[in-house]
């Protein structure tokens, strides 16, 4: 088998070149970080929790008509993607109270807001990924004013989709993080989702007993990272009831059994 071009390898994933113009193979890693690479360990078999949470998320997103890179998944760790120029802005939206908004302004954590925030932070390892305005992005142009427009709708979009899929499962989406990407036709550029959706980036919370669900058990070292996973999962249909480390491994035979 001939040796595959990496593209680029980043905390969670690796880009290889794609078997055609225009895309790329997504891998998914069981690495972790927390901190902006502070701290770093491993889940393992998180790489193949995350393909299938997010290839199910993304698929979903594109039936309600979000335009994002994805093709469809290739294996157990791996997803074919439109290759994208990122925009180096990482958008998160907010629902509840959690993580650095908690601190920045001494909220307590789980406390509802008023209204749902989104905000905006500087793609850059070196600085921390810093906390940016909208005028920032237009300044430097990391952006256009349409594309905040458009990044900004769509993160909406995806908000309310997805706190009514997690509700209807009994997970409380607290925040979570997208990142986009520009594709080109000749000269015209158009903003799209890429990336993944994942525990790795959103918060989410059982809402029955407040749980963790997400990667906050391997930032505050709650333990029980893959469990946490494997339950998200477990609640999307994606995995068979009643199992626990062994489903990681059939997700695949699961799937064919499924017809999917």
């Amino acid at each position: 088998m001939a040796r595959r071009r990496q593209i680029y390898e980043g905390k969670a994933k690796i880009l290889y070149e794609g078997p055609e113009p225009g895309t790329l193979i997504q891998y998914f890693k069981d690495d972790a970080t927390a901190f902006n690479a502070q701290k770093k360990g491993t889940i393992s078999g998180k790489g193949v929790l995350n393909n299938r949470i997010s290839e199910h998320v993304f698929t979903l997103l594109g039936a309600i008509g979000i335009p994002t890179h994805f093709i469809r998944r290739l294996n157990m760790r791996e997803q074919l993607i439109r290759q994208v120029e990122i925009v180096p802005i990482e958008v998160v939206v907010r629902n509840v109270a959690a993580g650095s908004l908690s601190k920045r302004l001494g909220i307590e954590e789980g406390t509802p807001l008023p209204r749902t925030i989104v905000e905006y932070y500087y793609k850059d390892d070196a600085l921390g990924d810093p906390m940016i305005s909208e005028e920032h992005v237009l300044c430097f142009g990391w952006a256009s004013q349409d594309e905040l427009h458009d990044m900004a709708d769509m993160a909406i979009r995806v908000n309310d989709f997805l706190t009514g899929l997690f509700a209807g499962i009994g997970i409380r989406l607290v925040d979570f993080k997208l990142e986009f990407g520009r594709i080109w036709d000749n000269d015209f550029g158009r903003i799209i989702l890429a990336d993944e959706i994942s525990p790795d980036g959103c918060r989410l919370w059982d809402m029955a007993s407040g749980e963790k669900l997400d990667k906050d058990r391997f930032r505050r070292d709650l333990g029980g990272e893959v469990e946490a996973y494997q339950e998200v999962a477990r609640r999307l249909g994606l995995l068979p009831e009643g199992e626990g480390d062994s489903a990681v491994l059939d997700l695949e035979s699961h799937r064919k059994r499924r017809g999917k």
